[in-house]
């Protein structure tokens, strides 16, 4: 039996094939990331993201909670390097998991990515995690990445960093006018987890 587009739904592939959900093993899966995660430790260290959606099919969707569905690589590239290279993105120092676990029917990664921001001066430990979800279409390339993380908790995280910083005298421009966008005054920068 056959299976066209419409009996698949959002398992069809846009280009006309078949979907591969489900064809590849847990070993592949998870090299496939570890060469990913090699590649965003690159990206991190150049500050060049431009690259990034190289590591996607041409048809990826990409959801982030916060800003949006992006399709397409170039949809993809747009937003990324625009968030990568501008404060906060640009200053995080790397993306490592805390863990993941391999779903091989339907040939996704889950993950816990901790997000890490530098020392703002005094030596604290300022972080977020975020939960990634990745869909592997062969051949090294993911189709699909959701990330689904809390943005108040991102924000809060973000300018607790920055007013350290600032007080270090480590605040960039950058990260000033982001802060003046985003509430950095006493109660933006409070707040619990």
């Amino acid at each position: 039996m056959t299976l066209d587009a419409t009996e698949l739904g959002d398992r069809a592939d846009p280009a006309g094939g078949a979907d591969r959900t489900g064809t590849f093993g847990a070993a592949e899966i998870t090299e496939a990331y570890a060469a990913f995660q090699e590649r965003v430790a690159g990206f991190t260290a150049s500050g060049d993201w431009h690259g990034y959606a190289d590591l996607f099919t041409e048809d990826a969707t990409y959801v982030e909670h916060a800003y949006g569905t992006f399709r397409g690589r170039e949809e993809i590239r747009a937003w990324s390097v625009r968030t990568m290279t501008s404060f906060p993105g640009r200053v995080m120092t790397g993306f490592p998991l805390a863990w993941s676990t391999i779903d091989v029917e339907r040939s996704r990664l889950v993950c816990e990515v901790r997000n890490l921001m530098p020392d703002p001066g005094d030596g604290s430990v300022h972080e977020e995690s975020n939960l990634t979800i990745m869909t592997y279409a062969g051949d090294g390339l993911f189709s699909r990445e959701e990330d689904v993380y809390n943005p108040l908790r991102f924000l809060r995280t973000t300018l607790r960093w920055a007013a350290v910083a600032e007080a270090h005298g480590r605040l960039d421009e950058d990260g000033r006018a982001y802060v003046a966008t985003y509430g950095g005054g006493p109660a933006g920068a409070r707040g619990g987890g």
